[in-house]
């Protein structure tokens, strides 16, 4: 029996997600060298930059800095994630898109005919795997940066108020935003593209923004989708920002409307881009 046929026979022919397609999902992602190093990188950005914006906030953090700044050090070591959300940007969108680069989608349709439950059955995948690496990777962050400020006597613990739902919703943002990745990698179906256009939407976005009038920045400008979904890492409520909660519910619509458009798209294409 070929390996297609092996599929073919773990898909249910109604569509549905059977144990069958998520184990070969599974499969697919964990067995390539990019996802082992991908995943590396996002726990190595997360504890490294923590470590670096921590000390840095500990050295120049006395009675005038206090004045002047708001405190949260909870999100002073969480920062790490805003870098390591490169690395599960790439991944989600590689998790769709690198099977169009090598040819290989057209063999994963044979396989299982109803492209959604291709799409569905890679997002539970990505997102479970990224949901507890990005967990461990914040809780790690946390702790690591907190031991660098207990000196200063400014640290944050985990029953403080905030600060356990900042720590799991690192977690989370990060999940949210490998489906929203692997949606745009489902569009747009070429690797380098995909990848710019989420990180147009992470990082150059947000930039553009500060620059716009006070008006857009006071009302517009926190729910861009990078803005929306790192609110959820303040555990002190900050100025010109969405509130936890709402934005993350605003990230997640944003990821919800680009994964509705892949399952729109998906089966109305040929499969393989021209």
């Amino acid at each position: 029996m070929t390996t297609t046929e092996h599929l073919q026979r773990m898909a249910a022919p109604t569509g549905a997600i059977t144990p069958g397609v998520l184990r070969a999902e599974w499969t697919k992602l964990t067995s390539l060298r990019s996802t082992r190093w991908l995943l590396l990188l996002t726990v190595l950005l997360a504890l490294v930059v923590s470590a670096v914006v921590t000390s840095v906030y500990a050295s120049q953090y006395d009675q005038d800095f206090a004045a002047r700044h708001t405190i949260d050090p909870a999100y002073w070591s969480l920062t790490g994630l805003i870098f390591a959300q490169l690395a599960v940007a790439v991944l989600g969108v590689l998790t769709m898109s690198g099977e169009y680069g090598t040819g290989l989608i057209s063999t994963t349709f044979t396989a299982v005919p109803q492209r959604r439950t291709v799409l569905v059955a890679k997002a539970v995948v990505v997102s479970a795997v990224t949901l507890v690496v990005g967990t461990v990777s914040s809780l790690g962050a946390f702790l690591l940066g907190q031991s660098v400020l207990s000196g200063k006597h400014i640290k944050a613990d985990l029953d403080d108020p905030g600060v356990l739902r900042a720590v799991t919703g690192g977690g989370l943002y990060l999940a949210v935003l490998a489906v929203l990745a692997l949606s745009l990698g489902a569009l747009v179906r070429h690797s380098a593209g995909a990848i710019a256009t989420v990180l147009g939407l992470l990082y150059v976005l947000p930039a553009i923004g500060a620059i716009l009038p006070p008006s857009w920045q006071d009302t517009a400008v926190p729910y861009f989708p990078g803005n929306a979904g790192l609110a959820i890492l303040h555990a002190v409520p900050m100025a010109n920002a969405a509130a936890p909660w709402t934005g993350f519910a605003a990230f997640c619509a944003y990821a919800a409307l680009a994964f509705t458009a892949a399952l729109y798209v998906l089966p109305r294409r040929d499969a393989l881009p021209k």
